[in-house]
């Protein structure tokens, strides 16, 4: 009778060591999606540009209510740091701004510390912010692109925050004295390219200057101290807002890789955002009152009744617009006498962020094709654009109508749009497609007043 309790008791043992065990494999397996994120875009950029970066982890259950993406007033850097130009910031007037906004989530969110994620100038913001208080607050940080030892590194101009042998980086690049870039306590990653990274150049071949040195490696944006990964052949903004990027960042703040780089579309989004605009010679990120908003369906031919409009008021924000996730559509503002069209492609999750910019006119010349009794013209013209990534033919070719667009630049991924010319009427619907998104869009022939912009998001 003994033996055959022992025998019981052993078995129930086994069995209940086996499900304790399987507990924990199985909750060591699951990612950890506590800590709240906050985005952090670029020198000139927006929040919206992590839009489709906050998607995905969506898509793979990180939740919507901790993940956070700033908008800086004035997102554009000072060509000299230390003097003041108007509609553009200081490295301290970001910083600033970017820790109010920390300060704000990890309020709001209940949470000790976040993780930070930038892109370009955006991480250079983030290492500011650590060095100066913030490591404290932060248990992740991520820097994308970022050129972690300058654009250039000259003697020349060394108040710019771009010069790697500058005052800014040189503080930044020498803050912790141990050999080690990253302030203790803090996990930190960069994502760089191997070679396609326009502001990690040997020469300046970004600045029409191939033939000059500039001092900068491949390597620029990498730093001692933190776990650098090479992303091969992709280009600056690739690096913080392409799915394979993403998969980086997730890995590295959970603990685990994703189950999907695709985003998971939900049938009714509900589209918000605000309404920006251009001065002074640089983009602002403030609000912009008085724009007629108005989104039209685009199948084929585009609708002319539209499904949602309204004229923004002081707070320049539109929405709430229930839209389709299996709809293109037409975003037209209308401003001071001018339209500018945005033609999107099926937005398949609800966003907050979904900002729009009221463009300046473009200052590429316009191409006059000579018409032919045999190749009748109209000479329009589509803006495409690319505000995620940068256009090379060699490596991504456009095709509009199910052709090469010659206009598309080559070689060195430098340019997020371009003009395309066009010999069809204003009239005819163009189909734009750019490695799997499809966008179709309506030209025009006076870009002055009326702007048509195919805007992709990957």
């Amino acid at each position: 009778m003994t033996s055959r309790v022992t025998r019981i008791a052993y078995t129930l043992v086994a069995i209940l060591l086996t499900c304790v065990t399987g507990m924990t494999s199985s909750a060591q397996a699951q990612p950890n999606m506590s800590v709240p994120i906050v985005f952090v875009h670029g020198n000139g950029d927006d929040a919206s540009k992590w839009i489709g970066i906050i998607w995905l982890f969506e898509s793979n259950g990180y939740p919507t209510d901790k993940l956070f993406s700033v908008r800086f007033s004035h997102p554009s850097a000072r060509t000299n740091d230390t003097v003041e130009e108007v509609n553009r910031s200081s490295t301290t007037d970001a910083t600033a701004e970017l820790s109010a906004f920390v300060t704000r989530v990890l309020i709001e969110t209940h949470s000790s510390k976040v993780a930070l994620i930038g892109s370009s100038r955006g991480g250079m913001t983030i290492r500011n912010y650590l060095r100066h208080g913030g490591s404290n607050n932060v248990a992740f940080a991520i820097t994308c692109g970022t050129p972690n030892h300058g654009v250039i590194a000259l003697d020349a101009n060394l108040d710019s925050e771009f010069n790697g042998k500058g005052h800014y980086l040189q503080s930044l690049n020498h803050a912790y004295g141990n050999g080690s870039e990253v302030p203790p306590g803090v996990k930190m990653m960069t994502l760089r390219s191997d070679k396609l990274d326009k502001y990690a150049q040997p020469n300046g071949i970004a600045f029409g200057k191939a033939q000059t040195a500039t001092g900068i490696t491949y390597e620029g944006p990498a730093l001692a101290g933190a776990t650098n990964i090479v992303l091969p052949n992709l280009d600056h903004r690739e690096l913080a807002f392409y799915p394979s990027a993403f998969a980086a960042m997730y890995k590295f703040i959970t603990g685990a890789a994703p189950t999907t780089t695709l985003v998971t579309p939900v049938s009714s989004p509900t589209l918000s955002g605000l309404i920006t605009g251009f001065e002074n010679g640089a983009f602002t990120n403030l609000p912009l009152s008085g724009v007629h908003l108005r989104i039209y369906p685009v199948n084929s031919t585009e609708s002319t009744t539209p499904a949602y409009e309204v004229v923004t008021r002081s707070d320049g924000r539109w929405g709430p617009f229930q839209a389709s996730s299996t709809q293109e559509y037409d975003f037209d503002l209308e401003f001071q006498g001018r339209h500018i069209r945005l033609y999107r492609a099926p937005v398949p999750r609800s966003t907050t962020l979904l900002n729009l910019r009221f463009l300046p006119v473009p200052t590429e010349p316009k191409v006059t094709r000579q018409a032919t009794p045999s190749v009748p013209t109209h000479g329009s013209q589509l803006l495409i654009a690319r505000p995620q990534g940068y256009f090379s033919r060699e490596r991504d070719p456009v095709l509009i109508d199910n052709k090469l667009a010659n206009d598309e630049p080559t070689g060195l991924p430098m340019n997020d749009s371009f003009l395309a010319d066009l010999p069809t009427s204003t009239a005819q619907i163009t189909s734009v497609v750019l490695r799997k998104e499809t966008i179709a869009a309506r030209p025009s022939t006076d870009l002055a007043t009326d702007l048509p912009v195919v805007d992709f998001l990957w």
